[in-house]
């Protein structure tokens, strides 16, 4: 049988009816009536939307000429009635921007609504702030807000943490049209003005007329019609209160989302959603009006708690607004007494109740003193509430019982007993509550307070006598074995044994605890259970090599167990900052090791400095500006002229009180009052003497030059740790370089940091010997200019660490304009463009105040703007170049022009055409999109051209003033791009 008899055969004995073909989208052009028609159907197949896709992607096809070229799309009879076709399916919508947001990408409906702006006669080139709607005619003024609105929608919704769809049949894929989209931060740019364009809207008190599927008709049969044609009334009516309306909803929508940035923005998004309210009230029919009640009445609310004062005109006060006004006024208790009332009526959602408790949580982080009880008796509040709702208790509170207080537990009573229903509980309430009674004895451990708990009323009223007793019962075998240690004890030493639990159980414990006395009993217990080394129960305890044999050498295993580990855990604290509890298990060795070893004393008290040292300067880090006293400075000194024999010193200490002693600028210190002897024996005494005395006499040219030397010729003893240059009978360059020694991470001093920068950069440049591509910094004449061993250095060790002490430098300040600028030009030096550009980018911005002023000339010099030049042009963001070009002293044509001549740009090219006030480049931009045949990018050049304020006759002053403007929203533009 033959593959058509089967086709006939098939169609025949099938029972099913078949399914009716798909329309195609090129039947529409071969039948002007086709599409009304279609779109009457109750499903037309394909939808509406898919139609729209499909007709722009037809006309947005490019085409190829002889040469085998892409060109741009032909403005042909054909492409021009497909977009008609595109216009007049959403005409058939009524413009619903709601339904074409669902079904269309933004490309695509950016795209159609700029089809709509064409045909609707809104001139070309012009900005539509700059546009009068009130004199415009009612379609064109229609099509202008009917754009804007989309504009402000589409930065709502991109704000929202949606999931991406994934592409389908309405995602266009051409590579023509995606070059020229415009993407949601170019909305973003833009937003002012759109809203600026919708609020002269709202302010027009005419109909508006928006083009249906008769008026494109019209359009189309009348080539030459002006936007004065009766298609400019003929269209779709839309009273004035129905598009303000809209247009009201739509700007509470954007001022709210700016809201979060520009707290002012909520009031005018409150104003917005309250006139949106009003002219709801207002419209009998709201045919034309596409919002979310539901969303407008969040907004609403959400606008009402965040905005200071109440609206006179809003006559209803929800419960949220009662809390928020409360939160507002600062009435704590009266917000506490709110949650108490609301576990009986359980009117505000658990949610809602959470939040609150969040927002005063983050007044606590924040530094609000006061809230922390306040904190504790909202979690209590909701932690009844979820109680009574049969819900699991919460961590927070849970937290909250591991130290309770007799005020606290107070507190639960007293709410528990007002939560529930006054006069005749449900059964659900009552067993919920006890549930919840039981809960909290069993969560309690002191035994007055679980005897609170028991002796009140309402646990004897909720819960059954068998009950009672049962639960009784266990709390005494509990308290049987609950932790006597917890009492204050008057020594250290006094502590009793106990076996009552397993030695896995007190293993578990000894990790865990932090409290010395704790530690001492675990201790006590384990070893009256077994004899083994109890310090090796945890791989992590870990001490310093130096003080292990000391350690080890302790007789009593006890002693030694428990100086290990105290010494351990209290490491591990100051490595995560906990410098509390550190102090306290430092104190407790210290008082352990004073009585049988001098030697451990001394060690103890030296990683007690250590520990001081530390935590000062992470205050210091984290913003404080407070000196160290008068007897943390001595004790460093003291450290640093120690002399004890055989007393085992760790590397660290020493290096972070040289350290130390550089951040605080105790220069005199360190060049006039060090011992002579202290200098010789110590190389980071050495070294911090060096530093100090070129910081000190910096910018003295020659007594600098001097000191600058003997910090560059300064060796250490035979290892080369802190040595510039490597022995002979080394093989591995700079074996510790300055940026991965301890040493270094732990100085902050500006002005030593950027020295020691200084003093690499020199010697980068002189073992690179690239003049072209030197990596600048300051202070760089201070330093010799040869180096008499240059085979001897390992060049890549000198690249990496002064890429690290860099970065190192920027994590402490990365708004320093010269550590930017060395870091930009480490980047530019080893070809990551990208990433140099981001960097100059940012030091201007610094010293600019984000380019709204000038830009400091020592900041972008010409070298630094030539290699700004060089990285654009490497990225092929070749009209970049050019703009870039107008920076320098002198106007750099050749390369401006050999940037324009070339095609394959990656930027956005004419959109760069604003911030050009040269009119040389200018009118050779003109010039080659001439040549070219690119007409639209040729009418903008000359629209460039063509502003009075570059007119050459112009003073002096507003040339400069007009390249100044320029200059500052190219750089902010850049600056968006590649932050």
């Amino acid at each position: 049988m033959s593959a058509e008899a089967a086709d006939r055969v098939a169609a025949v004995t099938s029972s099913r009816p078949g399914t009716p073909l798909q329309t195609s989208w090129f039947e529409f052009l071969l039948d002007a009536s086709l599409l009304e028609t279609h779109l009457q159907k109750s499903y037309p197949d394909p939808p509406s939307v898919q139609l729209i896709v499909q007709f722009l992607e037809q006309a947005s096809k490019p085409s190829v000429n002889e040469q085998n070229q892409v060109q741009p799309p032909a403005d042909n009879r054909r492409n021009r009635t497909l977009k008609l076709l595109a216009l007049k399916v959403a005409a058939h919508m009524k413009w619903d921007l709601d339904v074409l947001e669902k079904g269309l990408t933004i490309p695509v409906l950016n795209m159609l609504l700029n089809e709509l702006l064409c045909v609707s006669k809104v001139p070309p080139g012009v900005k539509h702030v700059d546009l009068d709607l009130s004199t415009l005619p009612p379609t064109t003024a229609m099509a202008v807000v009917i754009y804007n609105r989309w504009a402000i929608r589409t930065i709502v919704l991109s704000s929202f943490p949606e999931k991406q769809n994934k592409p389908g049949p309405h995602q266009m894929n051409i590579e023509w049209v995606l070059k020229e989209i415009v993407s949601c931060p170019q909305l973003k740019e833009q937003a002012s003005d759109s809203i600026s364009v919708l609020e002269g809207a709202v302010q027009l008190k005419k109909d508006f007329y928006i083009h249906t599927l008769r008026t494109l008709d019209l359009l189309a049969a009348d080539a030459a019609a002006n936007g004065e044609t009766e298609s400019s009334t003929a269209g779709l009516r839309i009273s004035a209160d129905e598009l303000h309306c809209q247009v009201h909803y739509d700007l509470g929508g954007i001022f709210f989302q700016q809201g979060c940035t520009d707290q002012p923005a909520y009031q005018k998004a409150r104003d917005h959603f309250r006139q949106t309210k009003e002219l709801l009230k207002k419209l009998d029919s709201t045919v034309h009006v596409h919002l979310d009640e539901k969303r407008l009445a969040g907004y609403w609310n959400a606008c009402k708690a965040l905005t200071e004062g109440c609206d006179p005109s809003d006559s209803q006060t929800t419960p949220y607004d009662q809390i928020n006004s409360l939160i507002r006024v600062q009435n704590h208790q009266a917000v506490i007494e709110a949650f108490i009332k609301d576990n009986v009526s359980r009117n505000l959602p658990i949610h809602f109740r959470r939040s609150v408790l969040r927002e005063y949580l983050y007044k606590v982080q924040q530094g609000e003193s006061g809230l922390d009880e306040v904190c504790h008796k909202l979690c209590v509040c909701n932690a009844v509430r979820d109680a009574l709702e049969g819900e699991g208790l919460s961590v927070r509170f849970q937290q909250l019982l591991l130290r309770p207080s007799k005020r606290m537990v107070d507190f639960i009573l007293e709410v528990c007993t007002l939560s529930l229903e006054k006069e005749r509980p449900s059964e659900t309430s009552r067993r919920n509550m006890a549930s919840f009674m039981k809960t909290l004895c069993e969560s309690l451990e002191e035994l007055p307070l679980l005897f609170m708990v028991s002796s009140h009323k309402l646990f004897m009223e909720l819960l059954k006598e068998d009950e009672r007793k049962v639960l009784v019962e266990q709390m005494r075998k509990r308290s049987a074995t609950i932790n006597l240690s917890a009492k204050p004890l008057s020594s250290f030493y006094d502590i009793p044994a106990s076996a009552s639990v397993n030695i896995g159980q007190l293993e578990q414990q000894l990790i865990l605890s932090l409290e010395p006395r704790r530690i001492r009993q675990i201790l006590i217990e384990l070893h009256g259970m077994a004899e083994r080394p109890f310090w090796r129960v945890n791989s992590k305890w870990e001490v310093p090599s130096d003080y292990i044999n000391v350690i080890l050498g302790i007789k009593d295993n006890l002693t030694k167990d428990l100086v290990y580990i105290l010494m351990a855990k209290g490491l591990h604290c100051i490595s995560i900052k906990d410098f509390a509890h550190a102090r306290q298990l430092f104190s407790a060795c210290l008082e352990l090791v004073t009585e049988f070893s001098p030697k451990l004393r001394q060690v103890m008290l030296n990683e007690m400095l250590l520990l001081e040292v530390r935590a000062h300067e992470t205050m210091a880090a984290e913003g404080s500006k407070e000196r160290p006293p008068s007897d943390l400075v001595s004790r460093v000194r003291g450290y640093l002229e120690m002399r004890i024999h055989d007393l085992p010193l760790r590397q660290v200490v020493g290096e972070e009180c040289v350290a130390f002693m550089l951040n605080w600028r105790e220069n005199d210190y360190l060049t006039l009052q060090v011992p002579p002897s202290l200098v010789m024996n110590n190389p980071y005494i050495k070294i911090g003497q060096l530093l100090a005395s070129t910081c000190k006499e910096l910018p003295g040219p020659k007594e600098c030059r001097r000191t600058a030397k003997e910090l560059w010729d300064h060796k250490r003893n035979n290892d080369g740790r802190v040595g510039l240059i490597k022995h002979r009978e080394s093989s591995m360059g700079i074996l510790h370089r300055y940026s991965n020694t301890h040493y270094t991470s732990c100085v902050s001093e500006p002005l030593v940091l950027t020295t020691l920068i200084s003093l690499f950069v020199r010697l980068h440049s002189i073992v690179r010997d690239d003049i072209v591509n030197e990596v600048t910094a300051e202070h760089l004449t201070i330093w010799p200019s040869t180096l008499p061993n240059i085979q001897a250095v390992d060049v890549e060790a000198v690249a990496v660490t002064v890429k690290e002490l860099v970065s190192y430098a920027l994590t402490l300040n990365p708004n320093n304009q010269s550590w930017l600028i060395t870091q930009a030009d480490i980047y530019f030096v080893t070809n990551q463009y990208s990433a140099a550009l981001n960097l100059y980018l940012q030091a201007g911005a610094v010293g600019s105040d984000f380019f709204t002023k000038p830009v400091p000339p020592d900041v972008y010099s010409d070298q630094v703007l030539k290699r700004m030049i060089k990285c654009c042009s490497m990225m092929n963001c070749h009209t970049q170049v050019a703009v870039l070009c107008q920076f320098l002293r002198e106007v750099d044509y050749m390369t401006a022009f050999k940037a324009l001549q070339e095609q394959n740009s990656h930027d956005a090219m004419d959109s760069f055409y604003d911030y050009i006030w040269d009119v040389t480049i200018l009118e050779y931009l003109t010039h080659i999109h001439h040549k070219r045949g690119e007409t639209e990018k040729r009418q903008i050049a000359i629209k460039a051209i063509g502003q009075a304020e570059l007119n050459t006759s112009n003073p002096e002053e507003v040339l400069q003033l007009a390249a100044q403007k320029r200059k500052k929203r190219f750089l902010q533009a850049m600056a968006k791009l590649y932050f």
